[in-house]
C-alpha cells in the first residue's frame, strides 16, 4: 500500500467506528483504475460474533452488512474520502464472508485514482 492507500484505509475505519460502532481491525486498500478496493478483517463485533454461531445468524448478518453498510454511505456521503482522492464517490460494492469476518467494499469514484496515486493506468 502507498501512503494514499493506507490513509483511505484509515478513512474507512474511522467512518465504519462512527457510524457502525466498530470498525475493522485490518484493512488493506488497492487502487484499481476508479476503484478503491479495501479487503478488511475483524469486522465484526462480540456480539455479531455470538449472532453467527447459528446457520440463521449468519444469514440475517450478511444480509444486515451488506444492506446496512451501502445504506450508511448513502445516508453519509464520505466528505473526507472525496477530499482525500481529489474524485467524487459514486457507489459502492460490499460483500462479508461472516464465518471468516472477512469482508470486501469497493469504492467507485469518478476519477482513475490508480493513474492520479499510484502513476499507473490500465
Amino acid at each position: 500500500m502507498n501512503k494514499y492507500e493506507a490513509e483511505f484505509s484509515n478513512l474507512v475505519r474511522s467512518f465504519r467506528k462512527k457510524h457502525m460502532g466498530k470498525g475493522p481491525s485490518h484493512i488493506t486498500t488497492t487502487f484499481c483504475k476508479n476503484w478503491a478496493i479495501c479487503e478488511m478483517e475483524g469486522n465484526l463485533s462480540p456480539v455479531e460474533k455470538f449472532i453467527a454461531s447459528e446457520k440463521d445468524g449468519r444469514q440475517m448478518l450478511r444480509e444486515a452488512r451488506t444492506q446496512m453498510v451501502k445504506e450508511i454511505y448513502k445516508k453519509h456521503r464520505p466528505y473526507e474520502m472525496e477530499e482525500l482522492l481529489g474524485s467524487n464517490f459514486v457507489e459502492l460494492f460490499v460483500d462479508i464472508d461472516i464465518e471468516k469476518d472477512i469482508g470486501m467494499s469497493i469504492f467507485v469514484f469518478e476519477d482513475n485514482v490508480e493513474k492520479k496515486f499510484n502513476g499507473r493506468s490500465y
